[in-house]
């Protein structure tokens, strides 16, 4: 099959046509984080056999591919055509001839989830309340609530001080958990602004008769203002009773009908599973635990706060048709009623929740057939601890091998390491790692078409090794690549003041700026009664 380019302006026209199109960017996400097209969806080269199969489910489909001139693009054309895939560009000039022509290249990840939050903001009105306020009243003992917007592994990272974890699609399910006064002061905080600001306004539009604010600028917003942040609470929001559950639903069917979300039955929705010139996510946004205690086959796992942070991040083609399953219909309206506000057109949920169709227990690894294409040597971690002479590679992102990895272990980067690794190529045994093995196996197996054959992938990888004893380090030292595969939040790795006031400013300059771009247009419906907030802000 001959792979077809396609130049910018017929590609800025297929976007904005509202047709199915996987616009993908094979770079690692440091530099598509730089510069990227909106529109762009972010599967890197070194995980991208793990990722395209979940990720562009129709062989069929309209793809582009570009990246900035590395030459990723030929690579990933052949890795799927060779899978099927069938109908392939690349773009012309890449990022670089986009710009050329004056449209506006973006930085920073899920960029239209994040414009939609402020969009959401500005629209709604949505009120909101300053680090030094919500502080004072806390130290004043104002009955309030903190609930955390975000999954459990942020939350627990870093939250403010008394904050309640509920991630976005639970906070209608499981409020009057912890808010069953109406004159409770909620206060809805994230890292940042988006999952902030949907937060607070799901509950809003929901009609809670409580005060609702969203936490200006989340937990930087707390540390900007000097304040301290708690790490490693484990404080999670309770399963909603009877009563909680039944509000909850008849809060969700009235936001989900008045900005039409479709319920559809299962007959319906798995004869869409047939057609072959559309395409259809089946998407579970219960909790992880829900998820893995029994699932519809063929659904992946969505969390529906996330959904709509980084929708980019679950679904890979654009104008696709979204169908989302919970268990009371609940998560999934709101969460449908979100991505119909940012465009997504064909969002349905199962009428009716998942039932008894939930047949399918644990987590889903996805087939990768490219494992198997090329045989590789392995050696388990008790032998390679004997090992005087060899070099070990650490393929996992630069934060996680931050983190932990075996020591003496470098970092590379997959997607590169033919090059990084030429001065050790002759002349060393290679052991190669990652905390998903998969991916030393991956970078095994490129390793031995180019002809280097001296290289064995630690059996089970780092998480093998460090079950088998072996001393880990931390940090990186003596990298074989530049640590540009991961865009740093501003507190991951030090505490950047100065960083976390430039991504808030960025936050707040991306509406005027996709507007320009032209291709992400969000529909204006009319707000429900009652959803905007009649107080004024706390500030």
């Amino acid at each position: 099959m001959s792979v077809k380019t396609i130049n910018v302006h017929s590609l800025h026209a297929a976007l904005c046509r509202g047709q199915e199109i996987a616009l993908i960017d094979p770079r690692e996400q440091g530099s598509f984080g730089a510069r990227h097209i909106l529109r762009a969806v972010n599967m890197p080269r070194s995980r991208f056999e793990l990722l395209y199969r979940r990720m562009i489910p129709r062989q069929s489909v309209p793809i582009v591919l570009c990246d900035a001139g590395e030459g990723l693009v030929t690579g990933v054309a052949d890795i799927l055509a060779f899978a099927g895939w069938t109908d392939i560009s690349i773009l012309d000039g890449g990022v670089d001839a986009w710009e050329a022509v004056g449209f506006p290249l973006f930085s920073g990840v899920n960029v239209p989830s994040k414009a939609f939050g402020e969009y959401i903001e500005a629209k709604f009105g949505t009120p909101h309340v300053s680090a030094e306020t919500l502080d004072q009243m806390q130290r004043s003992g104002d009955d309030l609530v903190i609930l955390d917007s975000r999954p459990f592994t942020e939350f627990n990272s870093l939250s403010i001080p008394g904050g309640i974890d509920m991630p976005g699609a639970e906070l209608v399910h499981r409020v009057k958990t912890v808010a069953p006064n109406p004159t409770t002061t909620i206060v809805v905080n994230c890292a940042g602004r988006t999952r902030s600001i949907i937060g607070a306004q799901s509950l809003i539009n929901a009609g809670i008769p409580n005060p609702v604010v969203a936490l200006e600028n989340g937990t930087m917003g707390w540390m900007l203002a000097g304040l301290e942040c708690a790490r490693g609470n484990t404080n999670l929001a309770p399963e909603p009773d009877a009563a909680a559950n039944d509000w909850a639903r008849s809060a969700a069917h009235k936001v989900g009908a008045h900005f039409g979300v479709e319920r559809l039955d299962w007959d319906a929705i798995n004869a869409w599973r047939t057609e072959v010139d559309r395409t259809t996510y089946l998407l579970d946004v219960r909790t992880i635990e829900e998820y893995e205690a029994g699932h519809i086959p063929g659904s992946h796992h969505a969390p529906g706060g996330q959904l709509v942070q980084a929708t980019d991040e679950y679904v890979g083609i654009l104008n696709s048709r979204l169908v989302l399953i919970d268990d009371t219909e609940t998560r999934a309206l709101m969460t449908a009623a979100w991505l119909r506000q940012m465009g997504w057109q064909d969002v349905t949920v199962l009428k009716g929740g998942i039932g008894s169709r939930g047949t399918e227990t644990g987590s889903i690894e996805e087939s990768v057939f490219e494992l198997g294409l090329m045989p590789v040597s392995e050696i388990a971690a008790q032998d390679a601890m004997k090992l005087t002479d060899a070099v070990m590679i650490d393929f996992s992102s630069s934060l996680s091998h931050r983190k932990g990895h075996p020591q003496g272990a470098r970092f590379a980067i997959r997607a590169r390491a033919t090059e990084d690794l030429k001065s050790v190529l002759c002349s060393r045994l290679l052991v190669f790692t990652a905390r998903d093995p998969r991916i030393a196996t991956l970078a095994a197996q490129d390793m031995m078409r180019a002809g280097v054959h001296r290289v064995r992938v630690l059996t089970g990888g780092t998480i093998a090794w460090e079950q088998a004893g072996g001393p880990m380090g931390s940090g990186i030292e003596d990298a074989f690549s530049a640590e540009d595969d991961v865009l740093h939040k501003p507190y991951e790795i030090t505490v950047d003041k100065t960083a976390m006031q430039r991504y808030i400013d960025w936050e707040l300059a991306l509406v005027p700026q996709v507007r320009r771009e032209g291709t992400l247009t969000f529909p204006d419906f009319p707000i429900p009664s009652g959803a905007i907030a009649t107080g004024q802000n706390a500030d």
